[in-house]
């Protein structure tokens, strides 16, 4: 018996952390989501989300093809390992396929530490540093009066912030914008829905939503705002500079932020706080963002962002620079990403806000969860691991139904962004 085998812990030997199996589960419970559930010698399993919205597939096929046949054999207690060999030795390195994959397989290690170690999450993380993690809901309207009502529905819910989208007048199917009281998912079609964008009528309106929203409601309600990467540098500018008054928590996706620099130009004419990262997959994506203090909030996700042993370190270079996290939390992810996200909010010393899109019941049946919205916030339970688990009979009554993203055009014609 050699020193590896010999080798033992609190939470067992390394023989029984073997990975003896690793399955893909794709379903449909109300939409797509992409499933790992890695099972040890010993039984003890952990799921992690590798969803990424309209290219499913592609992240089950890399999943199924390469990564699992890497993983059997292996100790699931060399996280930080294995999340490397993932990373440094499929040489073709990031990318929302690639880092969604690692992540799935890092946040399923993560559950399988916890249940082991019988700890919640957020203690092997380093324990609480807050009670609940602050959430904000949806709010959207056909038109300002209605996305103001809809504000008020939300705050009576509990919320104590709220995004607010709304209908732009001869623009159809704005973006986050449906009749209040239904619920906003985007990908609705096989082959992409093609939308119509007019710049200078939304960056007419999206000032006027603000001030009602605030003469309707007042300060006390924190207000959020999402232009979903539609605006050039100075038309951003414009737009965040433009609602100032109206103090928004945050704006969010102001311009598309592939050229970190743009967000410069952004900060030199408005001191509205800024959001950005959601389709970001690597801490190389928001360097220079980070260390200038060009954005307030880093929106990317565990699911896509190479998982916690990632995010750990992004967080940790954005507390540096006085940059808080605010993870995108759609229903495009699931309640695996959801309870992951939660405990790593509750650990996080420099968390700002986590989204919170409600899954319909459904989804909520074949990811059985213990955190709970109360008072303003979600409050994760002491169950180890990350708190989510599956249903798999449940699941596979609901096969894949292919879905795809929107996309956008100007009026005349020319591909705009989404």
């Amino acid at each position: 018996m050699n020193a590896q085998t010999r080798e033992t812990s609190h939470y067992g030997s390394n023989n029984d952390r073997r990975i003896v199996d690793a399955k893909v589960i794709v379903a449909c419970p109300g939409r797509n989501f992409v499933t790992l559930k890695i099972t040890t010698r010993s039984g003890v399993y952990g799921l992690g989300d590798a969803t990424l919205n309209g290219r499913e597939l592609a992240v089950a096929a890399y999943l199924q093809e390469h990564v699992v046949p890497n993983l059997i054999g292996r100790d699931a207690g060399r996280i930080e390992d294995l999340w490397q060999f993932l990373y440094r030795g499929a040489y073709w390195r990031r990318g929302p396929v690639t880092m969604s994959a690692i992540a799935a397989v890092d946040v399923a290690l993560w559950d399988i530490l916890g249940k082991m170690s019988g700890l919640p999450l957020y203690q092997l993380l380093g324990g609480r540093s807050r009670e609940g993690a602050l959430v904000y809901a949806h709010a959207h309207g056909s038109d300002i009066a209605e996305a103001s009502d809809d504000v008020g529905r939300h705050i009576e819910q509990g919320f104590l912030a709220v995004r607010a989208q709304c209908g732009v007048p001869g623009v159809k199917k704005a973006y986050g914008a449906v009749a209040a009281g239904k619920a906003y998912e985007p990908a609705e079609s096989e082959l992409p829905a093609e939308t119509v964008w007019n710049t200078p009528r939304y960056l007419d309106v999206v000032p006027k939503l603000f001030e009602r929203l605030r003469k309707d409601h007042g300060d006390d309600v924190e207000l959020l705002h999402d232009v979903h990467h539609r605006l050039s540098p100075i038309e951003a500018a414009r737009l965040a500079r433009s609602v100032e008054p109206y103090r928004l928590f945050w704006l969010e996706d102001a311009t598309p932020a592939e050229n970190q620099k743009s967000f410069e130009l952004i900060r030199q004419h408005s001191v509205t706080a800024l959001a950005v990262g959601e389709v970001f997959n690597s801490i190389w994506d928001c360097k220079h963002l980070i260390e200038n203090q060009l954005i307030d909030y880093i929106r990317t996700t565990l699911v896509h962002g190479g998982g916690i042993t990632h995010i750990r370190r992004l967080a940790d270079f954005a507390a540096l620079h006085q940059v808080r996290t605010g993870f995108h939390g759609a229903t495009d992810l699931s309640p695996v990403t959801m309870g992951a996200a939660l405990h790593f909010d509750t650990w996080a010393p420099n968390f700002g806000i986590q989204e919170y899109m409600l899954h319909v019941e459904l989804t909520n049946e074949v990811f059985p969860h213990d955190y709970v919205f109360r008072d303003g916030r979600l409050h994760v339970g002491d169950t180890p691991g990350h708190g989510v688990d599956i249903d798999e009979k449940l699941a596979a009554k609901y096969p894949y139904s292919p879905k795809q993203l929107p996309i956008a055009r100007l009026e005349d014609g020319a591909m705009w962004d989404w």
